[in-house]
């Protein structure tokens, strides 16, 4: 069955993450029945300024307003399988723990989190303070997954997008596609 996905881009720094991610979403258009998109106004600072262009514009799918509450995927009726936060501030992650829903962001993760679907965060800061600590705790125990965005090297990256790659295959592994990524102790390695 064809996956229907939310991906949600906030104003953490990482915007190369989120390019990555909806780079592969198209690769693995087969496996999609809809794929929508909604980024903070922070999110195109951010993304202008870490990755020096404004390709966000050219996003293959369709994007939602920040506030655009008549979004499909504000409504759990709309049968929403994924939501994806990339990167993922620790405010977003804050509103989500305390179930604020004032935009659509942190509304379409109440509805994943009430209709038992999969949230996944992908957390970009460090360090962690307590508070960031307890409101991951909170989000994990409603249900959703908190992915940091730490890259791992046992593939041995030779760029930075290959090393961003080793966070975005984590979260494609998360969201249930199926991909060929690389595979610890596959390969001869």
């Amino acid at each position: 069955m064809k996956k229907k996905i939310v991906v949600a881009i906030t104003g953490a720094s990482g915007s190369i993450y989120a390019k990555l991610l909806l780079q592969q979403l198209q690769v693995l258009q087969e496996q999609i029945a809809e794929v929508g998109v909604v980024m903070s106004d922070n999110a195109r600072d951010v993304w202008r300024f870490e990755l020096g262009d404004e390709s966000y514009q050219n996003i293959p799918f369709k994007i939602y307003g920040k506030t655009d509450f008549m979004a499909p995927f504000a409504s759990g009726s709309a049968r929403f399988d994924t939501m994806i936060i990339v990167p993922c501030s620790m405010g977003t992650l804050g509103r989500i723990a305390g179930g604020i829903s004032n935009d659509l962001t942190t509304r379409a993760a109440d509805v994943v989190l009430k209709e038992r679907r999969r949230l996944i965060l992908v957390a970009r800061d460090t360090p962690l303070n307590l508070i960031h600590l307890r409101n991951m705790q909170t989000v994990t125990e409603a249900g959703g997954i908190i992915c940091p965005a730490v890259p791992s090297f046992y593939s041995l990256p030779k760029t930075i997008e290959d090393v961003a790659m080793t966070v975005v295959n984590r979260i494609i592994d998360l969201a249930g596609f199926e991909h060929e990524s690389y595979r610890w102790s596959e390969g001869g390695k």
